[in-house]
């Protein structure tokens, strides 16, 4: 079942009652109080995928909190500028866990370098997708350099893919920079792809793998580098929202107004193609981290991305 993804924008009161998720929605921009009967709202728990909370007056129970994480559910915060500043995701999400951690951490070198050439070529050759997307003419080069990627990616395509692909797939942008903090639309790339690593985190907790362990990125302060690992080939899926957004509203907002996110909020339903059926993004990502389990325990030696 595809699950719900939310967004909290305004002050309001979230609650736990029967499993459900109570919704109070303040008026005149002040708190509701619990007693409030009015202006409510219920959703099931069990519906809910990822939960996004960005506003300063807004009022979370610890006991929903416990249902969404026993829920799995992704709880995302937002900074002063709206943009996703935080993820909790709950310690446990697999019966058999405790296994699939003690496999994961065993993982050879051998083993998370042929993860990673696989990773690295199914995301440049989604990168080679979106261009084609974008420019109607295949992307030769990119298709080469995905072929070439050696294990461990010992030769760097992905960062000679990347450069090419930044300079061409926003093509009415001038000397568009992919910067973290730069220029727009970089700020709702931003924005899409920390969706997205909750999207991805969430499938690996719920697959028994440790978000912290990954098989390339091991930077020391990110406690979540398996995430930034898998969820490679899916920026592609990303940047055709940007893409798409820039290019079908005229007068679309620099900023990260409610209609840019309204526009990526739609990013766990996108259509995507993987190992041969299409599926909402939300659900293959729940594939592509099954599969990586299997490689992690041996039974299988390929991780199941989309294809773009």
């Amino acid at each position: 079942m595809i699950k719900r993804t939310l967004y909290f924008g305004n002050p309001a009161y979230l609650s736990l009652r029967n499993n459900q998720l109570v919704i109070k929605r303040a008026e005149d921009g002040d708190l509701p109080f619990p007693d409030q009967k009015d202006n409510e709202r219920t959703i099931p728990i069990e519906d809910i995928g990822v939960a996004i909370l960005d506003n300063k007056q807004l009022t979370i129970t610890s006991g929903a909190m416990e249902c969404m994480l026993e829920n799995n559910v992704a709880l995302i915060t937002c900074d002063s500028r709206s943009m996703p500043n935080g993820l909790l995701l709950p310690l446990y999400g697999n019966t058999l866990q405790s296994e699939r951690f003690r496999q994961q951490i065993d993982a050879s070198l051998p083993l998370k370098k042929q993860l990673w050439q696989q990773t690295v070529e199914a995301k440049i050759n989604n990168q080679a997708g979106m261009l084609y997307y974008v420019t109607g003419k295949e992307a030769r080069n990119m298709i080469i350099w995905a072929n070439n990627v050696r294990s461990g990616d010992s030769e760097n395509q992905e960062a000679r893919a990347a450069a090419f692909y930044w300079k061409n797939v926003f093509p009415e942008i001038p000397d568009f920079k992919r910067v973290r903090d730069g220029a727009t639309p970089n700020n709702l790339l931003n924005y899409g792809y920390a969706i997205l690593r909750a999207i991805i985190a969430r499938a690996l907790v719920g697959s028994g793998l440790l978000p912290t362990i990954g098989i390339h990125h091991h930077n020391r302060y990110n406690a979540f580098c398996l995430a930034d690992d898998i969820m490679e080939p899916y920026r592609p899926y990303v940047d055709k929202l940007v893409y798409d957004y820039c290019n079908t509203n005229e007068n679309w907002c620099p900023n990260l107004d409610k209609e840019a996110k309204v526009t990526l909020l739609g990013l766990p339903v996108e259509d995507v193609i993987i190992d041969g059926h299409r599926s909402p993004l939300m659900i293959a990502a729940t594939t592509t981290t099954s599969s990586l389990f299997k490689c992690f325990s041996g039974v299988s030696r390929k991780i199941l991305y989309p294809e773009f």
